[in-house]
C-alpha cells in the first residue's frame, strides 16, 4: 500500500508541470488521472509479472516432469529428484529448493507440499505435487503418472499457441490493412503525381 502512495504522491508532485502544457480541457483529465495512474500502477505492474513467472514456470514444468520421472525409473526418491532440480535457473529452481530447504529443517514432505500449493496457486504444480503425495502415501506407480503428466502439459501448451498464433492473425491483418496498404497507396499517388506534369506536356 506504502508503494501505491508513493506513486501517487509522485503523480501529484508531476501534476503542476504536466497539466498545463496540456491544451485545453485535457488538462483536467492529466490532473486527475496522473494520481490515479500512479495509485494503480503497481498493482498491474505486479500482476503483469505475476502473469510472467507464471508462465515461465508452467513452460519449465513438463521438462521437470521428465527428469522426476527418470529419477523414479532410477529407484530414487522424489525429494531427490526435485534437489537436483532446484539447483537449475528459472522460477521454477526457485520454488522447488525453498520446498528442499523446508524438508531439510525437518517439515514433513506433505507440509512443504502443501506450503508450495499455495505459494504458487498454478494447477499444474499442483497436480505434480498430489502425484508425489499418492505415490509415497498408497505406492502407485511414480514414472508413469509423471510422464503422462508432462505429455499432457505439452499438448495443452502447444494447443495454447496454436489459439494465440489464430487469434494474432486478424490482428496482423488488421494492421496490414490500416497501415501498410495505405502507405503503399501514397507511395504510387506520389510517384504518379512526380511525373504528371511531363505526362500533360506530353498531351
Amino acid at each position: 500500500m506504502w508503494l501505491k502512495g508513493a506513486t501517487a504522491l509522485a503523480a501529484v508532485v508531476v501534476v503542476p508541470a504536466a497539466a498545463p502544457v496540456a491544451p485545453g480541457r485535457l488538462s483536467v483529465i492529466v490532473a486527475l488521472g496522473l494520481p490515479l495512474a500512479g495509485f494503480f500502477a503497481p498493482d498491474a505492474l505486479l500482476e503483469r509479472r505475476a502473469r510472467a513467472r507464471a508462465g515461465a514456470l508452467r513452460g519449465s514444468l513438463p521438462d521437470a516432469l521428465d527428469l522426476l520421472a527418470t529419477a523414479a525409473a532410477a529407484g530414487r526418491a522424489p525429494l531427490s529428484g526435485l534437489e537436483e532440480i532446484s539447483r537449475g535457473e528459472g522460477a521454477l529452481a526457485r520454488e522447488l529448493s525453498m520446498l528442499v530447504a523446508e524438508t531439510s529443517c525437518g517439515a514433513p514432505q506433505r507440509h512443504a507440499f502443501e506450503t508450495l500449493r499455495r505459494r504458487v496457486p498454478a494447477p499444474e504444480l499442483a497436480a505434480m505435487c498430489g502425484v508425489i503425495e499418492r505415490s509415497r502415501r498408497y505406492g502407485s506407480p511414480l514414472a508413469d503418472q509423471l510422464l503422462e503428466q508432462a505429455s499432457s502439459l505439452r499438448s495443452s501448451q502447444r494447443r495454447q499457441i496454436a489459439e494465440s498464433a489464430a487469434k494474432a492473425a486478424p490482428k496482423i491483418q488488421l494492421a496490414v490493412a490500416l497501415l501498410l496498404v495505405p502507405s503503399v497507396l501514397l507511395m504510387i499517388a506520389a510517384g504518379l503525381l512526380s511525373h504528371l506534369d511531363s505526362f500533360l506536356a506530353g498531351i
